[in-house]
C-alpha cells in the first residue's frame, strides 16, 4: 500500500514557476540564496612565500651558503646574501679585538705593521712596576672593551724600541695603514686626570682612532665619546660638591 504521507522534497535552492509567481505577487517570501561554499584556499606554504629582507636575515651563515644554488635567478636576494655574509665577516672580525693584549718585539710587524689597512693600533709602551704605566693601563683596558674594533696591544718598552727611556713611559704610539700617526709621551699628555674618556678624547683629536663597530660612522664615535666626558665630568663636581656640603 502506497504511503500517502511522503512528501517529495526538490533540489535544495530549486524553485518551481508557480512559486515563482506567487513571489513576484508577494503571496510567498522572497527565495533565498543558494548556498555557496567558500572559495578553496590551499594551506599556505612557507617555501613559496615572498622572500624579502627579513626572511634572509633570519638565515645563518650556513644556510646561506645552502640555498646559494637556490638565489642564482634572484637577484635581489644573491645581492642582499653577499651583503649578509660580509656583515657577518665584519663582526667576526671585530670580536678578534676586546682587550689590550700583550706582544713582544718579534711580535710588533705582524701585529701592528701588518694590521689590516681599515684598522687602527694603539700600542702602549710601558715598564713593569710603573705606577703611571698601570694608571694608563687600567684607562685603556676600558677603551679597549668599549671599541673592539681598534686593536689595543702592549710590549715592554725596552723590546720595542732599545734604551728607551723610563722617563718617556706611559708612552703611546698610534698606527694605521702601518705606518705612525701619532705618538703620546708621559701621563701629562692626557691632563691633570688621567681618565679612559680624556684619553678617548686625545686619542681622537684629530684622528678617528676608536671604533665601536657599531655606530656605523666616525662622527657617531666622536659625539658619543665627547658625551661620556662632559657626563664624567659632570658627576664628578656633584661629587666634590656632596662632599664639601656633608663636612661644613
Amino acid at each position: 500500500m502506497a504511503d500517502y504521507h511522503f512528501v517529495y522534497k526538490d533540489v535544495e535552492g530549486a524553485s518551481t514557476q508557480w512559486d515563482d509567481i506567487q513571489r513576484k505577487l508577494g503571496n510567498l517570501p522572497p527565495k533565498p540564496p543558494a548556498l555557496k561554499p567558500p572559495p578553496f584556499e590551499p594551506a599556505p606554504d612557507p617555501d613559496s612565500a615572498p622572500k624579502d629582507k627579513s626572511w634572509v636575515d633570519a638565515k645563518t651563515e650556513d644556510e646561506l651558503d645552502e640555498l646559494e644554488d637556490d638565489l642564482d635567478d634572484d637577484r635581489f636576494l644573491e645581492e642582499y646574501r653577499k651583503k649578509r655574509l660580509a656583515e657577518m665577516k665584519e663582526a667576526a672580525k671585530v670580536s678578534k679585538y676586546g682587550s689590550v693584549m700583550q706582544i713582544s718585539g718579534s711580535d710588533f710587524v705582524r701585529e701592528v705593521s701588518q694590521a689590516p689597512q681599515d684598522v687602527w693600533v694603539v700600542v702602549f709602551l710601558y715598564k713593569e712596576g710603573s705606577p703611571e704605566c698601570g694608571l694608563l693601563l687600567r684607562c685603556l683596558d676600558e677603551l679597549a672593551i668599549k671599541y673592539p674594533a681598534t686593536k689595543f696591544v702592549k710590549i715592554i718598552s725596552t723590546e720595542c724600541i732599545p734604551n728607551y727611556p723610563d722617563h718617556n713611559l706611559p708612552t703611546l704610539l698610534v698606527y694605521h695603514n702601518g705606518a705612525v700617526k701619532a705618538n703620546y709621551v708621559s701621563l701629562h699628555s692626557f691632563g691633570r686626570r688621567c681618565t679612559p674618556e680624556g684619553v678617548a678624547l686625545v686619542l681622537c683629536k684629530s684622528d678617528p682612532v676608536l671604533n665601536d663597530g657599531q655606530s656605523g660612522s666616525e662622527q657617531a664615535v666622536l659625539e658619543g665619546i665627547r658625551r661620556q666626558f662632559i657626563e664624567k665630568v659632570v658627576t664628578e663636581h656633584e661629587d666634590d660638591d656632596e662632599g664639601g656640603s656633608s663636612s661644613d
